[in-house]
């Protein structure tokens, strides 16, 4: 069943709650624990169904997403930035990993197929 898991919704959570949970205690190492947490739980999926490599680049996304999102948030503010990041990090770990666990139960997307040429 964790091979099934999705991890773009948790990448995504974990780093939403991570941040919510520093502003809501004020304890920005409290906070760093819960994103820490659900990183290594999304680590260690990749690494077990993708691979290290996957799991190296998707954790330097994880990783780029936060020191964007304090670089971010001095433009647009905290919440707007942790949101725009957290997408952004969730279409990462869609697109690199747990897209493949669906495209082979799902069987060829329709759009996939090629259309037949026209006639003359």
């Amino acid at each position: 069943m964790r091979a099934r898991l999705p991890t773009s919704p948790l990448a995504a959570t974990g780093l939403i709650a991570g941040f919510a949970t520093a502003v809501s205690t004020g304890s920005r190492p409290l906070g760093g624990l819960v994103m820490a947490a659900f990183g290594l739980a999304c680590i260690y999926l990749w690494a077990r169904r993708d691979g290290r490599a996957t799991a190296t680049r998707l954790t330097l996304v994880g990783l780029a997403a936060l020191a964007l999102s304090h670089l971010l948030g001095l433009a647009i503010g905290a919440w707007p930035s942790v949101l725009a990041v957290s997408a952004v990090t969730a279409w990462f770990c869609w697109r690199w990993s747990d897209a493949k666990l669906y495209a082979s139960a799902a069987g060829p997307l329709a759009g996939s197929r090629p259309h037949p040429e026209p006639g003359p």
